[in-house]
Protein backbone atom coordinates (compact mmCIF):
# COMPACT_ATOMS: atom_id res chain seq x y z
CA UNK A 1 0.00 0.00 0.00
CA UNK A 2 2.86 2.52 0.65
CA UNK A 3 3.68 2.04 -3.24
CA UNK A 4 -0.32 3.43 -3.78
CA UNK A 5 0.23 5.98 -1.44
CA UNK A 6 3.65 7.14 -2.96
CA UNK A 7 1.17 8.39 -6.35
CA UNK A 8 -0.95 10.32 -3.82
CA UNK A 9 0.12 14.22 -3.93
CA UNK A 10 -0.87 15.82 -0.64
CA UNK A 11 -1.70 19.30 -0.89
CA UNK A 12 -1.66 22.07 1.85
CA UNK A 13 -4.22 24.66 2.90
CA UNK A 14 -6.63 23.61 -0.02
CA UNK A 15 -9.92 23.57 -0.49
CA UNK A 16 -9.41 26.33 2.61
CA UNK A 17 -6.81 27.08 5.48
CA UNK A 18 -5.81 24.10 7.62
CA UNK A 19 -6.84 21.24 5.15
CA UNK A 20 -4.85 18.61 3.43
CA UNK A 21 -6.00 17.62 0.56
CA UNK A 22 -5.23 14.28 -1.00
CA UNK A 23 -5.63 14.26 -4.49
CA UNK A 24 -5.55 11.03 -6.61
CA UNK A 25 -5.51 12.38 -9.60
CA UNK A 26 -1.63 11.08 -9.89
CA UNK A 27 -2.75 7.93 -9.07
CA UNK A 28 -4.88 7.75 -11.61
CA UNK A 29 -2.85 8.77 -14.51
CA UNK A 30 -0.66 5.90 -13.55
CA UNK A 31 -2.04 2.77 -14.89
CA UNK A 32 0.11 0.09 -12.84
CA UNK A 33 -1.13 2.61 -10.12
CA UNK A 34 -4.70 2.87 -10.64
CA UNK A 35 -5.12 -0.93 -11.59
CA UNK A 36 -3.30 -1.55 -7.79
CA UNK A 37 -6.32 0.49 -6.56
CA UNK A 38 -9.10 -0.82 -8.23
CA UNK A 39 -8.09 -3.97 -7.84
CA UNK A 40 -7.74 -3.51 -3.70
CA UNK A 41 -10.89 -1.84 -4.09
CA UNK A 42 -12.45 -5.08 -5.67
CA UNK A 43 -11.00 -7.59 -3.68
CA UNK A 44 -13.24 -7.66 -0.78
CA UNK A 45 -16.53 -7.95 -3.32
CA UNK A 46 -15.46 -10.34 -5.91
CA UNK A 47 -17.94 -13.03 -6.26
CA UNK A 48 -20.31 -11.24 -3.51
CA UNK A 49 -23.01 -10.97 -6.17
CA UNK A 50 -23.22 -6.98 -6.25
CA UNK A 51 -25.73 -6.25 -8.29
CA UNK A 52 -25.13 -2.07 -8.58
CA UNK A 53 -22.16 0.06 -7.96
CA UNK A 54 -23.45 3.43 -6.67
CA UNK A 55 -20.75 6.29 -7.44
CA UNK A 56 -20.47 9.54 -5.17
CA UNK A 57 -20.03 12.77 -7.05
CA UNK A 58 -17.52 13.40 -8.32
CA UNK A 59 -14.40 11.17 -7.80
CA UNK A 60 -16.47 7.77 -6.96
CA UNK A 61 -18.12 7.50 -10.76
CA UNK A 62 -14.41 7.22 -11.55
CA UNK A 63 -13.63 4.64 -8.91
CA UNK A 64 -16.98 3.43 -9.20
CA UNK A 65 -17.80 3.23 -12.84
CA UNK A 66 -14.51 0.93 -13.20
CA UNK A 67 -15.41 -1.45 -10.09
CA UNK A 68 -18.39 -2.38 -11.60
CA UNK A 69 -17.03 -3.56 -14.32
CA UNK A 70 -14.68 -5.38 -12.68
CA UNK A 71 -17.70 -6.81 -10.33
CA UNK A 72 -20.10 -7.21 -13.50
CA UNK A 73 -22.18 -5.03 -11.90
CA UNK A 74 -24.12 -2.30 -13.31
CA UNK A 75 -23.67 1.63 -12.21
CA UNK A 76 -25.36 4.81 -10.94
CA UNK A 77 -24.02 7.90 -9.63
CA UNK A 78 -25.14 10.02 -6.84
CA UNK A 79 -25.01 13.85 -7.28
CA UNK A 80 -25.34 16.91 -6.52
CA UNK A 81 -29.19 18.23 -6.39
CA UNK A 82 -29.88 19.56 -10.08
CA UNK A 83 -27.52 17.60 -11.77
CA UNK A 84 -29.24 14.55 -12.95
CA UNK A 85 -32.44 14.59 -15.51
CA UNK A 86 -34.72 12.22 -14.44
CA UNK A 87 -36.87 12.16 -11.49
CA UNK A 88 -35.11 12.04 -8.59
CA UNK A 89 -35.19 11.80 -4.70
CA UNK A 90 -32.74 13.72 -2.76
CA UNK A 91 -31.07 13.06 1.03
CA UNK A 92 -30.24 15.73 3.24
CA UNK A 93 -26.80 15.88 5.24
CA UNK A 94 -24.58 18.16 7.98
CA UNK A 95 -21.51 19.48 6.78
CA UNK A 96 -18.72 21.39 8.95
CA UNK A 97 -20.72 24.68 8.62
CA UNK A 98 -24.20 24.06 7.56
CA UNK A 99 -25.83 21.18 5.21
CA UNK A 100 -25.95 19.40 1.15
CA UNK A 101 -27.71 17.38 -0.26
CA UNK A 102 -27.96 14.60 -2.50
CA UNK A 103 -29.81 13.38 -5.34
CA UNK A 104 -30.39 9.72 -6.78
CA UNK A 105 -32.55 8.76 -9.51
CA UNK A 106 -35.33 7.07 -8.22
CA UNK A 107 -35.44 4.03 -10.70
CA UNK A 108 -31.47 4.04 -9.99
CA UNK A 109 -31.99 0.34 -8.05
CA UNK A 110 -34.38 -1.92 -7.59
CA UNK A 111 -35.69 -3.55 -4.90
CA UNK A 112 -33.81 -6.23 -3.53
CA UNK A 113 -30.37 -5.35 -5.82
CA UNK A 114 -27.07 -5.87 -3.68
CA UNK A 115 -25.27 -2.80 -3.74
CA UNK A 116 -21.56 -1.51 -2.79
CA UNK A 117 -21.29 2.42 -1.94
CA UNK A 118 -17.56 3.95 -3.44
CA UNK A 119 -16.26 7.13 -3.15
CA UNK A 120 -12.38 7.73 -2.77
CA UNK A 121 -12.53 9.52 0.56
CA UNK A 122 -14.20 8.76 3.65
CA UNK A 123 -13.75 11.71 6.04
CA UNK A 124 -16.78 12.68 8.51
CA UNK A 125 -18.79 9.89 6.37
CA UNK A 126 -21.83 12.35 6.11
CA UNK A 127 -22.10 12.32 2.30
CA UNK A 128 -21.79 8.22 2.77
CA UNK A 129 -24.33 8.25 5.32
CA UNK A 130 -26.80 10.10 2.95
CA UNK A 131 -25.83 7.53 0.38
CA UNK A 132 -26.90 4.57 2.15
CA UNK A 133 -29.99 6.65 3.16
CA UNK A 134 -31.14 6.98 -0.75
CA UNK A 135 -29.92 3.19 -1.19
CA UNK A 136 -32.63 1.92 1.46
CA UNK A 137 -34.92 4.08 0.86
CA UNK A 138 -35.10 2.56 -3.36
CA UNK A 139 -35.13 -0.64 -1.40
CA UNK A 140 -31.33 -1.92 -2.08
CA UNK A 141 -29.55 -4.72 0.17
CA UNK A 142 -26.40 -2.77 1.16
CA UNK A 143 -23.67 -4.83 0.97
CA UNK A 144 -20.70 -2.64 1.73
CA UNK A 145 -19.19 0.77 1.56
CA UNK A 146 -15.71 0.77 -0.25
CA UNK A 147 -13.58 3.54 -0.25
CA UNK A 148 -9.95 4.41 -1.38
CA UNK A 149 -8.72 6.56 1.14
CA UNK A 150 -9.92 6.89 4.97
CA UNK A 151 -9.00 9.45 7.51
CA UNK A 152 -9.28 7.78 10.39
CA UNK A 153 -8.81 11.58 12.59
CA UNK A 154 -12.00 12.28 11.34
CA UNK A 155 -13.85 9.24 12.63
CA UNK A 156 -16.24 8.62 9.51
CA UNK A 157 -16.96 5.00 10.38
CA UNK A 158 -18.59 5.92 13.11
CA UNK A 159 -21.35 7.47 10.89
CA UNK A 160 -21.76 4.09 9.36
CA UNK A 161 -21.90 2.25 12.56
CA UNK A 162 -23.30 -1.17 11.58
CA UNK A 163 -22.46 -1.51 7.75
CA UNK A 164 -19.60 -3.62 6.35
CA UNK A 165 -16.62 -0.42 5.26
CA UNK A 166 -13.19 -1.27 3.69
CA UNK A 167 -10.65 1.52 2.51
CA UNK A 168 -7.56 0.89 1.02
CA UNK A 169 -5.47 3.32 2.10
CA UNK A 170 -5.20 4.68 5.89
CA UNK A 171 -4.10 8.04 6.96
Amino acid sequence: MDTLKAHIRSIPDFPKAGILFYDITTLLRDPQGFRAALDALALPYLDQGISVVVGIESRGFILGGALADRLGAGFCPVRKPGKLPARTISESFQLEYGTDRLELHEDAIERGQRVLIVDDVLATGGTAAATVRLVRRLGGELHGLAFLIELLALDGRSRLAGERVTSVLKY
